[in-house]
């Protein structure tokens, strides 16, 4: 709960760092095996070449944020600082604040029809999306979409993680969530980024309910969100996003918020990802900086949900 409540309120107060508003182990996976699995995923290489490559890097990956994860908790226990080292140690496979920040920023551009600063720039990198050429509207999905997958990715599953294994386990997830990010293409990959979507997935499955239900949840106590519509939106058989195109939190708030999310998108390798549409029946997909605000608001109300959730469980747990 302390490294939630300290991810959120330094990301509101310093921002994106390098412009990425993900966790910081995303940042320092992206540094690491970004370069070199970029130069291996070379579109004319058939699928099989390209899986091939991926699992070697991806291995790669998962063996530096285990020797990372045990030297962060040998750390916490060396020098804990009265489990203050833990919590910071924590925080670098969260983010929270920053994801607010750049949401602020670009509501603001919107909304005063003026191009500031990074304001588009936070979201394209964040979400790894090529907003050159995309309208208004189109940027606002984005923006929207990658609030709720920063929900699910960036601050439920590493939790979920290192109360099951501790440091170790927050920073494995943290890898394959960053490996998947940066190759998985939202499942459109040709091959390279398969076995960390794979991986990604099936460690986030149980948390990636989680973050649905705290997502319609939050509906409840959002201005115009609708907690029935987002729970039935989740049942539904249409108008439901894919796992690997922001799944269950992606369609809560669209069901919630009565709003079209998704939509086909380039990469910012230039790959097509030919997304689905998520939402409603007949829901707008002109989406404007009001649209953005009470996407703001439902992913901050679901964050403090979840914090309540924590409260709750160690309480009950005596």
């Amino acid at each position: 709960m302390l490294a939630l409540v300290l991810t959120a309120l330094l990301g509101v107060v310093t921002g994106p760092m390098h412009g990425q508003a993900n966790p910081f182990l995303w940042f320092a996976a992206d540094k690491f095996f970004g370069g070199i699995g970029g130069r291996l995923d070379r579109r004319e290489r058939g699928a099989g070449d390209l899986v091939f490559r991926g699992f070697f890097v991806t291995v790669a990956g998962i063996l530096f944020a285990w020797v990372l994860g045990n030297a962060a908790a040998e750390l916490s226990l060396q020098r804990s600082f009265y489990g203050a080292m833990e919590v910071i140690l924590l925080s670098l496979t969260l983010t929270g604040g920053a994801v607010w920040y750049s949401l602020l920023k670009l509501y603001f551009a919107l909304k005063e029809k003026k191009v500031a600063k990074g304001a588009y720039y936070m979201i394209a990198r964040s979400a790894r999306v090529d907003l050159s050429g995309v309208d208004d509207f189109g940027i606002t999905r984005n923006g929207m979409g990658f609030a709720a997958r920063a929900f699910d990715k960036s601050v439920v599953a590493p939790v979920f993680w290192y109360l099951l294994c501790g440091l170790p386990g927050a920073y494995i997830y943290a890898a394959l969530a960053a490996l998947a990010w940066r190759f998985g293409k939202d499942g459109f990959t040709k091959g390279f980024g398969r076995v960390p979507l794979a991986l990604e997935q099936l460690m986030g499955f149980a948390p990636h309910f989680l973050s649905g239900i705290l997502m319609a949840l939050a509906g409840l106590f959002t201005p115009t969100g609708g907690m029935t519509r987002a729970f039935g939106g989740l049942l539904k058989s249409g108008g439901r996003a894919a796992y690997a195109e922001g799944g269950l939190p992606l369609t809560a708030m669209a069901h919630s918020l009565n709003v079209s999310l998704g939509g086909p998108a380039v990469d910012l390798d230039g790959s097509t990802m030919k997304r689905s549409w998520i939402g409603p029946p007949g829901a707008t997909a002109q989406l404007e900086a009001g649209h953005l605000r009470r996407a703001m608001y439902i992913s901050l109300m679901a964050y403090l949900l979840f914090i309540a959730v924590l409260a709750g469980a160690m309480v009950w747990a005596g």
